[in-house]
């Protein structure tokens, strides 16, 4: 056995040990030690880049890491095996990003609360109540007697099925159980914390009535890269924290087919969940409360959006019916489930809310997104588009609406590119390039150095390099000067910023490999988006509003997501930037009672179209696999 020990570079470090012979990427999934590998371990995305600093390992060489690099230490974990002594290796910050990088927003700033007040508007603009299925009432009873010897649970039931008129009131066991002491303590004053639903109200705690903590809930959007949480206060409706982080089941693969393939090895199920819940949700939810001195006792209510494979994941349902034919999932619709029972300890009784599926490839983050971005209440035609990893599309008005999903990829949120990170501190968000002398003007989150590139700024890299004529159609080399650079097999890639001028002292660059993983993902988009238009009778000019969202970064240029072909070149206007659209949907689905039915409304009326089985999409794909398309005519905008 050989002792492996794992050091980070923020500090601590984890040791284990192993098998000569293991895969050193296996070992450290095995340790828990979190290395992002998109690819699942395949070789093929490059970042699970680790330095060998003590001890051997037997490594292939690969594309991604130069000789240079290659002598000073650096391995790919997925491509190396232990040996028969011990060893040391270094996980640098952007190989473990997905866990080091929780991140909470502020929220005194008015970009972020913009997005959840003009939701609160557009909610009650359409008719719908901001009263949650969460609700706190006031209960005063009579002290018992000897000539009033009614039982307590008897007492507070009929007192409080008299004030709500509700025709049945139900007191689970752990509520009963505090029930007598706070009762009497209050001096029969009391706060009572209730869900309620079609058949009644369900008492979900009793406190004193001048209890002063207040009754939360958490809206989370699940995405497969990125999780997103905030915390709200139900009795006033007030945002009170809000975070991210990365979800804990990227090192098991990128996309939801890798991820469902280990879900069917031994142990694969608690492993994805332990990923989810244990290694993200859990701090995640932590963190957000520790923001917002609140108390988890506090949060009743979790209402959870995610797509379909990730929800099946999180409850611990096998979702390999999902990935072959017919492409069933186990359920689209779910009752609210106890959170203790999932492993997730909130306030005794709190529950658990699932934004209903569409389809096999469209979730619940997608009903959501619809939700928040109002589509279903227009009588114009309409867009959503979500720039995910499954690149979901939602088109139509108030009187119908479709949705088809496209494998868009990991890159609009870091994964599949050599220098992708999430959008948090140090991600370049916004590029411009100088046509002569080639030097970039960077934005960074945080206004830190560089560490490497969100999907904004990913999309604005692109299209500057493409606009400067640095890459043609293909995404290939084509200009020279000290920030092109070319490996030995003559591969090039653009310096974005050297050593010296990043926050990790390792260039951050982006290569041809990179751009062509990213051609795929923009042609994915625009091509779902051509056959969706297509199956329906209508074109691009024809759509007059586009919501775009996702939550990959500060915002996103759209002119330049034109000019590289991912989005229609039709009038700039039509578009506009919402943000993470899933995380808002949940937020209305935890605030409104009238929103999480209009929810299930708007699940059952949306048309799934299977991409697959559509004549003529394939082409459309290979056809927008170019900067910015094959068909130059459909980007008048940006001709010669």
């Amino acid at each position: 056995m050989a002792r492996v020990l794992f050091q980070f570079e923020d500090g601590g470090d984890v040791s284990i040990f192993a098998v000569p012979g293991e895969n050193l990427l296996e070992v450290a999934r095995k340790a828990n030690v979190v290395i992002d590998a998109p690819c699942s371990g395949n070789g093929s995305c490059g970042k699970c880049q680790v330095r060998l600093v003590s001890g051997t390992l037997t490594s292939q060489k690969t594309r991604h890491i130069s000789q240079e690099q290659y002598d000073h230490g650096w391995r790919l974990a997925c491509a190396s095996t232990v040996e028969d002594d011990d060893v040391c290796v270094l996980v640098p910050d952007i190989a473990s990003a997905y866990k080091s990088r929780l991140k909470t927003a502020d929220l005194s700033s008015p970009e972020e609360l913009q997005v959840f007040q003009q939701l609160q508007q557009n909610i009650e603009g359409a008719g719908l109540s901001r009263v949650s299925n969460i609700r706190t009432v006031t209960l005063t009873l009579d002290a018992p007697s000897l000539d009033d010897t009614m039982p307590d649970n008897e007492r507070f039931t009929r007192a409080l099925t008299a004030l709500l008129g509700a025709e049945r009131v139900t007191v689970p066991f752990h509520v009963l159980v505090k029930l007598p002491d706070v009762m009497r303590e209050s001096g029969f004053h009391l706060k009572c914390v209730l869900y309620a639903h079609d058949d009644g109200v369900d008492v979900l705690d009793v406190l004193a009535a001048d209890n002063a903590a207040p009754v939360c809930g958490l809206a989370v959007d699940i995405g497969t890269t990125t999780v997103s949480a905030v915390l709200v206060n139900l009795e006033t409706g007030a945002l009170l924290s809000k975070g991210s982080t990365g979800n804990g089941q990227i090192r098991f693969g990128a996309d939801v087919i890798n991820r469902i393939i280990e879900q069917q090895k031994p142990d694969g199920v608690d492993k994805l969940r332990s990923a989810i819940i244990e290694e993200t949700l859990i701090p995640l939810i932590d963190t957000v409360c520790d923001s917002a001195d609140v108390s988890k006792k506090s949060i009743y209510g979790l209402a959870v959006a995610s797509n379909t494979t990730m929800n099946h994941l999180l409850l611990g349902i096998n979702a390999d019916y999902l990935r072959t034919e017919p492409y069933i999932p186990a359920f689209f619709e779910l009752e609210p489930l106890d959170t203790e029972a999932m492993g997730i300890s909130l306030a005794p009784g709190a529950k658990l809310t699932v934004a209903p599926n569409i389809g096999s490839y469209v979730g619940g983050d997608i009903t959501a997104g619809s939700l928040a971005s109002m589509i279903w209440n227009t009588p114009d035609l309409s867009m959503l588009i979500d720039l995910g990893t499954n690149g979901e599309i939602v088109f139509g008005n108030a009187d119908f609406l479709m949705s088809c999903a496209c494998s868009a990829g990991p890159a609009f949120e870091g994964g599949d590119i050599s220098c992708g990170m999430r959008a948090t501190a140090g991600a370049i968000d916004a590029v411009t390039i100088d046509e002569e002398t080639m030097d970039p003007t960077l934005s960074v989150i945080g206004g830190e150095k560089p560490i490497g590139l969100c999907g904004s700024g990913l999309i604005d890299i692109i299209a500057e390099l493409l606009r400067t004529g640095i890459i043609n159609g293909k995404g290939k080399f084509v200009r020279e000067g000290r920030r092109i650079e070319r490996d030995d097999l003559g591969m090039g890639s653009y310096v974005i910023a050297f050593p010296e001028e990043s926050s990790t002292g390792r260039k951050v660059a982006i290569n041809e490999v990179d751009i062509d993983n990213f051609i795929r993902a923009k042609g994915a988009i625009f091509s779902a988006i051509m056959t969706l238009l297509n199956s329906l009778g209508f074109t691009p000019e024809d759509v007059q509003h586009i919501s775009v969202a996702g939550g990959i970064g500060s915002g996103i240029n759209i002119k330049n997501a034109v000019r590289i072909g991912m989005l229609p070149d039709i009038s700039l206007e039509k578009f506009r930037y919402i943000g993470n659209s899933s995380l808002a949907g949940a937020y209305a689905m935890l605030t409104s009672a009238d929103a999480a039915r209009k929810l299930i409304e708007v699940a059952r009326s949306t048309t799934y179209l299977e991409l697959s089985t559509q004549p003529g999409y394939m082409d459309e794909f290979v056809a927008a696999c170019f900067l910015p398309h094959t068909d130059a005519s459909l980007f008048p905008s940006f001709l010669g």
